[in-house]
């Protein structure tokens, strides 16, 4: 019902709604829908009330039987009835709701929320009814695609394509799927971004990964737009977090869709492929292009110069994504616990020069993120980061001088013991692995991990223990909207060499170097305890963005006197067994931003609650720091019709959030699409929702118009 626009803001979809308002706020608050009179579902039946009033009835949380993840709004709803006539929907809140629009976006046919067994199995399938310009024509779980049809029933503009085919394809295949033309839009890393700009300069006459390519809307590649392009990468698993392992990365027409998680028909993945009435379809180029095991060493050749000159019919549309990527502070335990640390470690960051480590390289504006609930161009947007304050690094040591952390103090030599039920060893913190601050002692165990490394201790040798990163706490086996950042491999971005940091398996760190210029002399310590952090990161390929900032983070750490112990653990225990579960100290991941933070952002922010076990229930908050202050805000918030004083709550609670300094956010994440330069309407669309009906090739000899979002 609703779209998103450039800058991130809900927009009437003139194709279905006629339109939308709230006509009573007393004694309720009656919202009034008139539908488009030509919308109906593919099967020919109308949209109507009967589909608003499923969709409630499953969502509303009333009903055990549906298995919904979340209910936020539908939980709101008093009741759903037809108005004046059938394209009339009038729904009446038991209370206030500020964030109205985002309900029944997507609307789902009652087929589908009509009975518990239809909503919890009938859609994970097929999707037998739909509405808009394509509707679902195939699923074909061995080849992993989904293809998409024209709807002959769309009452819109008519779709240009025939068809669009999404398919799965791994990050670090699409590139070479791009060249032999399996593909025709691909979101894709950094290093390949590269590879394709170099292979299309000569075509192309221009690198626009130039810095200043990415200010302009016309011939500049990067999208004077921002926003989010619907894609759900196959590669990924969100935690939600993203998730973290993003939260915008359900899986389509694989699996059930809720309110929470569930995506229109014309969403796609990152791999897709579309083409007119008289392309093949992707299986029938996959077949058209398979490879010999012998192929002889000058074919070989052949085809690697093929896919080269094929790169040069590629271009990379490039934007900013909405989602940021934050530092997280595990405030329930050890020295984080206490705020004065949490503020030290903020105040030791210099913000900026990490917005320009991930984004400078790739053409991209590089501001850091101000805030925690809205992006830059969102109306709930402002730089609130001054509730904390800038980088300071005499205030940084003196908030940790205030919190008992002195420079010489007595540190008394870690115990350790058996990790119960797991293996490996176990810190009285119950992190695994805790390395003895023992200068020069080193662990000949490997483990099944890369290791740990204690950043700023001098003329130390990699720590590792049996089974470091494999940590066995269960718990949070759901999908997360946070994302680790995998996606966004940063190849370019080399590593640093300082005493400690992150290197290779099998790699030690320097031994003999001295710490980096200006950090404090002497270990921090308090009670026998040297201030040493654990920073958890995922490993992988994909990861060496987060791990080239976790370095350069934790340089700026040593400045004040904090040691970091940088722990890489798998990808698939990150999320699960490590940010869920508590087991870390520092931890980079990203949040998706919302065009409704009052209704999203709560659980991300909500003060953790103490369970009849005694464990916290702390929904998504993973840094489990909160407060009554921030949830009281949040919910004043979400219960106003005033878009003014909303937004001055939000932007009150974020204060909040930053002066609790749990979660620091630090930059935009990138996106870069490569794509077909004849494809028009398609690339990185930033915040504004996809137009699918508009996507389509150019004719040969048409010349692009330079202000169309193919530049994006």
């Amino acid at each position: 019902m609703y779209r998103l626009d450039a800058a991130g803001r809900p927009q009437r979809d003139a194709d279905y709604l006629e339109s939308a308002k709230v006509v009573d706020t007393e004694p309720k608050q009656v919202v009034l829908y008139r539908l488009d009179q030509q919308a109906v579902w593919s099967d020919g039946r109308e949209i109507g009330a009967a589909d608003f009033a499923a969709q409630w009835r499953a969502l509303s949380g009333k009903d055990s039987a549906y298995w919904t993840a979340r209910n936020a709004g539908y939980d709101r709803i008093e009741k759903v009835e037809r108005g004046r006539n059938d394209l009339e929907v009038r729904v009446t809140f038991a209370r206030p709701y500020a964030d109205w629009r985002s309900l029944f976006s997507p609307l789902y046919p009652k087929d589908v929320m009509g009975t518990p067994d239809a909503f919890n199995d009938g859609a994970r399938r097929k999707l037998k009814v739909t509405a808009g310009p394509f509707a679902l024509q195939k699923v074909d779980r061995k080849a992993k695609t989904v293809t998409l049809a024209r709807n002959p029933r769309w009452w819109g503009r008519p779709a240009k394509l025939s068809e669009i085919v999404l398919t799965a394809v791994p990050r670090e295949d699409r590139a070479s799927a791009l060249a032999a033309g399996k593909l025709d839009l691909a979101e894709v890393d950094p290093a390949d971004a590269r590879r394709i700009e170099t292979a299309a300069k000569g075509s192309a006459g221009a690198d626009a990964s130039a810095p200043g390519a990415a200010e302009g809307t016309g011939a500049a590649k990067k999208s004077g737009q921002s926003g989010q392009s619907g894609k759900a990468d196959p590669s990924e698993k969100s935690g939600k977090a993203d998730d973290e392992q993003q939260t915008d990365d359900e899986q389509q027409s694989d699996e059930k869709k809720t309110d929470g998680d569930k995506k229109s028909d014309g969403d796609k993945t990152d791999g897709e492929k579309k083409s007119d009435d008289g392309d093949k379809t992707d299986g029938e180029k996959k077949s058209d292009d398979g490879d010999s095991d012998e192929e002889s060493t000058d074919g070989k050749a052949s085809r690697a110069a093929a896919a080269k000159d094929a790169s040069r019919d590629l271009e990379v549309r490039r934007s900013l994504e909405p989602a940021y990527t934050q530092l997280a502070l595990n405030g329930s335990e050890g020295p984080l616990a206490d705020e004065r640390v949490r503020r030290a470690v903020a105040r030791a960051l210099d913000r900026k020069e990490l917005a320009k480590l991930v984004l400078r390289p790739l053409g991209l504006p590089a501001e850091p993120v101000g805030s925690h609930l809205a992006l830059s161009g969102q109306a709930a947007y402002a730089d609130n980061s001054g509730a904390l304050g800038g980088q300071d690094t005499a205030e940084a040591r003196a908030l940790l001088g205030d919190a008992g952390w002195v420079p010489g103090g007595r540190v008394d030599e870690e115990k350790t013991e058996k990790a119960a039920g797991g293996e490996g060893e176990k810190s009285d913190r119950g992190a695994k692995s805790s390395s003895s601050p023992k200068a020069g002692k080193k662990d000949d165990s490997d483990g099944d991990d890369e290791g740990t490394y204690i950043v700023g201790e001098d003329d130390k040798g990699r720590r590792a223990s049996a089974g470091e990163g494999k940590d066995q706490r269960g718990g949070h086996d759901g999908r997360h909207l946070a994302q680790d950042g995998r996606q966004w491999v940063g190849r370019e971005l080399s590593q640093g060499g300082m005493a400690g940091a992150y290197a290779p398996k099998g790699t030690a760190a320097p031994k003999g170097t001295v710490a980096p210029a200006g950090s404090a002399s002497g270990v921090l310590a308090k009670d026998g305890k040297a201030l040493n952090l654990r920073f958890v990161l995922p490993s992988g390929e994909g990861s060496e963005t987060l791990r080239a900032v976790a370095e350069r983070i934790s340089s700026m750490l040593v400045k004040v006197g904090i040691r970091t112990q940088i722990t890489k653990v798998s990808e698939a225990s990150y999320f699960k067994d490590h940010i869920a579960s508590g087991q870390y100290d520092l931890a980079l991941y990203s949040w998706p931003a919302s065009a409704f933070p009052a209704t999203d952002a709560r659980p991300i922010y909500a003060k953790p609650v103490p369970a009849a076990d005694g464990s916290l229930t702390v929904e998504q908050n993973y840094t489990r720091v909160g407060t009554d202050q921030v949830d009281q805000l949040f919910d004043r918030a979400v219960a106003t019709l005033d878009e003014d004083e909303a937004r001055d709550l939000l932007r009150k609670a974020d204060s909040r959030i930053w002066a609790a300094a749990g979660s620091i956010p630090l930059y935009q994440r990138p996106q870069l699409v490569a794509a077909r330069k004849d494809l028009v309407n398609a690339g990185a669309f930033g915040f504004g929702t996809p137009v699918y009906e508009d996507m389509g090739f150019l004719k040969k000899g048409a010349v692009r118009d330079a202000a169309s979002p193919s530049q994006k």
